[in-house]
């Protein structure tokens, strides 16, 4: 591709815009069995502490890994492995009270050590963390007791406690940790049953779960990279819904099918317009900014994304407390 091209493909496929996602799930109650979960891309492994690939995430956070902290649907910072904590005043010192009787897959206990292994194994110099620069900020990790831990940063950080609760924080143990990859044992309601490579990821119901127990007997994420055949077998009946429906031209349909919802939400993906700054004739911000000036942003959604975006003009989503709308 040429730089010409090249340019102009990231100018119209990478516009700033908020995404929006859709969750597609089917209305009738699975009270027991099978939950049959569509997802379009296939994840390179099932560690969330090893890589950036969001598909790790999709199908194992807090179904399969549990971190400290957890992210709410509204996007607050919720308990989940520590049911409390405390900041100091100046921002550097977090103290997390763990529970007690919390298992991991392969029956070995969960206590602090396992939050200083985690953490100690993220922010060493040859880990594979998607956000070790984040855990590179923690100064030490201690074990006060079997169920305290203590975390002193080097510089305060007001937003740790809601970085603790994304998939690259999960609590792993020592003892499974390598082989996470290919069969992760965490602490969550369900735990992994199998993986047919290029057709699905089987999860079944942790019966010894901490929590409250998962209402159903086990979740099938199936592969559908083509939204086409997603469309497809949405309408049979072979999936039960999507977490993020991959063809918005057909929602209009499936909004008209009683037998699903859709509920749309403001998502972190973001679509810039990407140039290099460094070249001419972006290289002069006059030209930056009128080229800004000269894309209709909303043009972009309604052709290429059918309407199911939001300008934003902001690295922002508008969903974030520190959103200006600068569209």
């Amino acid at each position: 591709m040429s730089e010409r091209a090249d340019i102009f493909y990231k100018l119209f496929a990478r516009a700033s815009l908020s995404l929006a996602f859709s969750v597609i799930f089917s209305l009738s109650v699975h009270a027991a069995g099978a939950l049959n979960v569509g997802v379009q891309l296939e994840p390179p492994n099932l560690d969330p502490t090893s890589g950036a690939a969001a598909a790790i995430d999709e199908i194992v956070y807090a179904n399969l890994f549990e971190g400290l902290t957890r992210i709410n649907e509204n996007g607050s910072v919720a308990p989940a492995l520590a049911k409390a904590w405390t900041a100091s005043s100046d921002g550097l010192v977090y103290e997390f009270s763990l529970r007690k009787g919390v298992r991991f897959h392969d029956g070995t206990a969960f206590d602090a050590h396992d939050v200083v292994f985690t953490l100690d194994r993220a922010r060493q110099p040859n880990s594979t963390n998607a956000q070790r620069q984040i855990f590179e900020l923690i100064d030490s990790v201690t074990a006060i007791d079997q169920y305290t831990v203590r975390i002193t940063l080097k510089d305060p950080l007001g937003a740790f406690p809601t970085y603790l609760g994304w998939g690259d924080a999960v609590i792993v143990a020592p003892e499974s940790a390598p082989t996470n990859a290919s069969h992760p044992v965490g602490t969550g309601p369900f735990k992994f049953m199998r993986w047919r490579k290029g057709a699905s990821v089987t999860l079944a119901r942790n019966n010894d779960y901490w929590g409250a127990r998962a209402a159903i007997d086990q979740i099938n994420f199936i592969f559908i990279p083509d939204s086409t055949a997603a469309f497809a077998a949405l309408m049979a009946g072979d999936v039960d819904g999507f977490p993020n429906y991959p063809a918005a031209e057909n929602l209009t349909l499936i909004d008209g099918d009683n037998r699903f919802q859709i509920i749309f939400g403001s998502g972190e993906g973001k679509m810039i317009m990407a140039i290099n700054n460094g070249k001419s004739p972006f290289d002069d911000i006059r030209i930056r900014r009128a080229l800004n000036h000269a894309v209709n942003k909303q043009a972009v959604i309604d052709a290429a994304l059918f309407g199911y975006g939001t300008p934003i003009g902001s690295h922002f989503p508008p969903h974030h407390p520190a959103y200006i709308d600068l569209s």
